[in-house]
């Protein structure tokens, strides 16, 4: 199969997102210290767990 040639407009683009993303990445790690995610889920811990639950009275046995 023959691959696609990017033409420059496209590769300009490309190199100028990753750019700006870099830059606002350098901008959030001085900022806060560290990276943040944006993706993960954190769970709410008010939520009722059955597994964490379960677990709990597990170690109370002898």
């Amino acid at each position: 199969m023959k691959q696609k040639k990017k033409s420059k407009n496209q590769k300009i683009v490309i190199q100028a997102v990753k750019a700006s993303r870099k830059q606002s990445r350098e901008e959030e790690i001085k900022t806060y210290g560290k990276p943040l995610n944006f993706n993960k889920i954190i769970p709410s811990k008010k939520i009722y767990s059955r597994k964490k639950n379960k677990v709990d009275q597990n170690n109370d046995l002898p």
